[in-house]
């Protein structure tokens, strides 16, 4: 695999990039600004929105299209030009607001890039706080699922949204796609709307093969582009899963991971 020259690198942000302090490291941004200086395309891919997602991109200082919202939406980070969107089904949203009325689940949308939530609890006070993102009380909620959504998201405790995954999807699975960023995030997107499909989409914009492609990830929302990248790459803190189907394990994200990919694989220097 070090043979092949790369020529993208998809790289996820919380527990990848950042570390457990939420910083990018000063030796994986010189390794990336070395990445970009080589004509590597570099770019983020995330389950954040655009507008938290933006924040962090910006201390890279490339302008580049960034993968957010899982997958959904792909957008340069200085111009805001839109490569790539995808929004949930209305079907399926009318759906997921239903269940979450029936069991009593925290939920919350994406429209326009903003953050919307049917009545303020700690639940969203604190997703704000650790995105760095304001959100707002919809008025007229109900009215949000006829509008395009970019992503929906329930919080909850883990093992309760793994029972909740496995019955969403035998009711809509065909229709949307459900996964998880973080064990308490249950989020739901378009069938289209995974960071494997961006990757893929991004890749053929610019003209690579998915071959000179490496994708690093830690979670199970990474799982559909470490399986399209040429070289998919799970964090030594990624979830078991992630790393099953992974064909290079790295260093942890404490531990500049993201640097050692880049090192080994780009670079070459080790």
């Amino acid at each position: 695999m070090s043979e092949i020259t790369y020529k993208m690198i998809a790289i996820d942000v919380d527990d990848t990039l950042l570390n457990d302090e939420m910083q990018i490291s000063e030796g994986t941004k010189i390794a990336l600004a070395a990445a970009r200086d080589q004509g590597v395309l570099v770019t983020l891919a995330t389950g954040r929105m655009f507008a938290s997602a933006q924040k962090i991109a910006k201390q890279l200082g490339f302008n580049v299209p960034i993968i957010t919202y899982q997958g959904s939406l792909v957008k340069n980070l200085f111009d805001e030009k839109v490569f790539y969107e995808r929004s949930v089904p209305v079907e399926a949203a009318q759906f997921l607001y239903d269940y979450a009325e029936k069991n009593q689940l925290h939920l919350q949308v994406y429209h326009e890039d903003k953050l919307y939530v049917k009545e303020d609890n700690q639940k969203i006070k604190d997703y704000a706080a650790m995105s760095n993102i304001p959100y707002y009380i919809a008025e007229d909620f109900e009215a949000f699922l006829l509008k395009p959504l970019t992503k929906m998201l329930y919080i909850d405790d883990p093992d309760k949204l793994d029972a909740i995954a496995i019955d969403l999807q035998k009711q809509i699975g065909a229709i949307v796609h459900i996964t998880k960023s973080k064990a308490n995030f249950l989020e739901f997107i378009h069938p289209e709307g995974t960071k494997g499909h961006a990757v893929k989409s991004l890749a053929t914009q610019y003209g690579y093969d998915i071959s000179e492609v490496i994708a690093i990830g830690d979670s199970w929302n990474d799982h559909e582009m470490l399986e399209v990248a040429g070289l998919g790459v799970a964090m030594s803190n990624a979830v078991e899963p992630l790393k099953k189907i992974a064909d290079y394990i790295t260093l942890s994200n404490n531990e500049d991971g993201v640097k050692h990919v880049i090192d080994k694989f780009i670079l070459k220097v080790i």
